[in-house]
C-alpha cells in the first residue's frame, strides 16, 4: 500500500465526521452546521481534485482497510473512473451546500438537514471508492436511507407520501442488488470486485451470471430511474427541498445507479453484446419517454424530474455503445448533466423561494425582478437542450457521432429527436416563467439571497466553460482516464492486484 493511497478513506471519513459533529452540537451552536457543511464539502472537492492528479502520476491506488490485504481484507480503490466520479459528486455537493446556507433558513432544523446531507454524501463517496461488492451495498444503503429522510424533510403530506413511495421502491431495488451479490458470492467465493472479476473470467459464461446480470439491471436500474424503473422519481424529486432535488438528480442517481452499473458490468461481470444491446434499448427508451412526459408538465420541478430520466438515457446510451468514443461521450454527459440539472433545480428553488409556487402558469416576467435566476436558468436550459457552445452540446454531439460511427443510426436519430423536444420543453419554461409581462404580485419580488446567487452563478460558469474539458491536456487527465478504466473491462482485476502487491 503506497503512501498516496492514504487519501482514499478520507472521502468517507470527512463527511461521516461532519455528520456526527453536526448531530452532536449543531442544535446548540446555530452557525456551526453551515460552517461544517461548507468546510466538509469544500475539503472533499479539494481532495477529489488531488485524486485526479494522484491517479495521473501513480496509476491505480489501493487502500487496505485494517492492513488486511485484498481479497481477504476490504479494499478501497482509486482509479481514473473513481476519481472522475468523486470530482463530479463533490463539485455539485460543495455548490449545493453553499446554496443551502440561505435556502434552508425557511426550515427549522438546519442541523438535521446537514447531518443527513453529509451522511448521504459519505454513502455516495463510499460507493465510488469501495473495491468490495458487499461494502458497495452498505454504502448504497447509507446514501439511500439518508435520501429517504431528506425527501420527507418538509414533513408535509406530499413530501411524506413521496418519501414513502421512494423508500418502498428503493428497498425493492436494494433487495435485487443484495440477491445478486449473494448469488455472485456463492459462485465465486469472494466479495472483492477485482478478485471476482478474475474468478468470473476464469470460469466463463454461466446461468448464475445471467441471473445476476438481470438482478443488477433491475436493482441499479431502479436506482438510476431508467425506464421502465422510473416511477418513483417524478414524485420524489419535486417533493424534496431544492438542494436535495439537485443532489438526487445531479449525482445520487448517477453514483448509486449509473456508476454501479458501469463498474459492475464492465469491470466485474464483463460487458456482453446482449447487455450492450439492452443498455442501448433502455437508454433510448428513457431518452424519448422521459422527454415526452416532461413536455406536458406545468409543475417546474416535476418537469425537471422527467428530464432527469431523459438525460440519464443519453448516458446509458453512450455506455451501451461500448466504443471508446461512446463511453467518453457517456461519461462526459454524466458530468455535464450533474452540473446543468443541479443548476436547474437550484433555479426552481430560487423561484419557489421568491414566488411560493412551482406552477409555471402562475409566473411570468420574472427576468425583470430576478435577473440572476433568469440568466442562469437560460444558461442551464440551453445546456440541457444541447445548444452550442454550452457543455451539454459537446457531450450530446460526441454520443451522436459515436452512434453513427457504430452504425447505430436509429439510436442517433432518437438522440437528436429527444434533444429537439428538450429544447421545446425549456422554451416553454423560459416563456412562462421569465418572459412576457410581469404579473402584479410579482412586482414585490426580490432576487435570491447572496449565497443562493453565488451557487447558481458558479454552476452556470461551469455550463458555459464545460467544453474546455475536451481540451487535450484536461481531457487526457480527467475524461480519457475514466473511459480507459471502463474500456479495460475485466483487466480491472489484474490492475488492482498489481497495486496490492
Amino acid at each position: 500500500m503506497t503512501p498516496e493511497a492514504q487519501i482514499i478513506p478520507f472521502f468517507v471519513i470527512i463527511p461521516l465526521a461532519g455528520a456526527f459533529v453536526t448531530a452532536l452540537v449543531g442544535k446548540r451552536l446555530k452557525a456551526l452546521p453551515d460552517i461544517l457543511g461548507v468546510m466538509s464539502t469544500v475539503g472533499l472537492l479539494a481532495l477529489s481534485l488531488v485524486s485526479v492528479q494522484l491517479v495521473r502520476l501513480s496509476g491505480v491506488l489501493v487502500y487496505s482497510v485494517g492492513a488486511w490485504r485484498p481479497p481477504v481484507g476490504i479494499g478501497m480503490v482509486l482509479d481514473g473512473l473513481a476519481s472522475f466520479m468523486l470530482v463530479t459528486v463533490n463539485v455539485v455537493a460543495a455548490i449545493v451546500v453553499l446554496f443551502s446556507v440561505d435556502y434552508m433558513k425557511r426550515f427549522t432544523s438546519k442541523w438535521q438537514f446537514y447531518s443527513l446531507f453529509l451522511l448521504m454524501l459519505a454513502g455516495m463517496n463510499g460507493v465510488v471508492v469501495t473495491g468490495d461488492l458487499f461494502n458497495l451495498f452498505v454504502f448504497l444503503e447509507i446514501a439511500s436511507v439518508a435520501s429517504y429522510a431528506l425527501v420527507a424533510f418538509g414533513t408535509e403530506k406530499q413530501e411524506l407520501e413521496a418519501a414513502f413511495k421512494y423508500a418502498v421502491m428503493g428497498t425493492v431495488a436494494s433487495l435485487f442488488v443484495l440477491l445478486g451479490i449473494v448469488f455472485l458470492y456463492s459462485f465465486t467465493s469472494t466479495l472483492n470486485m477485482a478478485d471476482m472479476a478474475l474468478v468470473l473470467a476464469a470460469k466463463g459464461p454461466s446461468h448464475i451470471v445471467l441471473l445476476v446480470s438481470v438482478l443488477f439491471l433491475m436493482g441499479f436500474g431502479l436506482k438510476a430511474a431508467l425506464v421502465p424503473f422510473h416511477a418513483w422519481l417524478p414524485d420524489a424529486h419535486p417533493s424534496a427541498p431544492a438542494p436535495i432535488s439537485a443532489m438526487l438528480s445531479g449525482v445520487l442517481i448517477k453514483s448509486l445507479g449509473v456508476y454501479a452499473l458501469c463498474r459492475i458490468f464492465y469491470n466485474v461481470i464483463g460487458m456482453t453484446p446482449a447487455v450492450s444491446s439492452l443498455f442501448l434499448f433502455l437508454g433510448a427508451l428513457s431518452m424519448v419517454i422521459g422527454v415526452f412526459l416532461a413536455i406536458g408538465q406545468w409543475d417546474l420541478k416535476r418537469l425537471l424530474a422527467y428530464h432527469s430520466i431523459s438525460q440519464i438515457g443519453y448516458v446509458v446510451l453512450g455506455l451501451g455503445l461500448a466504443t471508446p468514443l461512446g463511453i467518453l461521450g457517456g461519461l462526459f454527459h454524466l458530468f455535464n448533466h450533474s452540473v446543468f440539472k443541479s443548476l436547474l433545480f437550484l433555479n426552481s428553488g430560487s423561484l419557489e423561494h421568491a414566488t411560493g409556487t412551482r406552477d409555471l402558469r402562475k409566473m411570468g416576467g420574472l427576468m425583470q425582478r430576478m435577473p440572476v435566476t433568469g440568466t442562469t436558468s437560460l444558461v442551464a436550459s440551453m445546456s440541457i437542450a444541447g445548444i452550442p457552445p454550452f457543455n451539454g452540446f459537446w457531450s450530446k454531439l460526441i454520443i451522436i457521432i459515436a452512434a453513427v460511427e457504430a452504425r447505430r443510426f436509429g439510436y442517433a436519430f432518437w438522440a437528436v429527436l429527444a434533444s429537439l423536444l428538450t429544447l421545446a420543453s425549456f422554451t416553454k419554461v423560459m416563456k412562462y416563467a421569465f418572459l412576457g409581462a410581469l404579473r402584479d404580485k410579482g412586482r414585490a419580488l426580490a432576487e435570491a439571497p447572496v449565497f443562493m446567487r453565488c451557487a447558481m452563478i458558479l454552476l452556470a460558469l461551469i455550463c458555459i466553460g464545460g467544453g474546455a474539458l475536451l481540451a487535450p491536456g484536461i481531457r487526457d487527465v480527467f475524461l480519457t482516464r475514466a473511459a480507459d478504466v471502463v474500456l479495460q473491462g475485466l483487466r480491472y482485476g489484474t490492475e488492482v492486484f498489481k497495486r496490492v502487491g
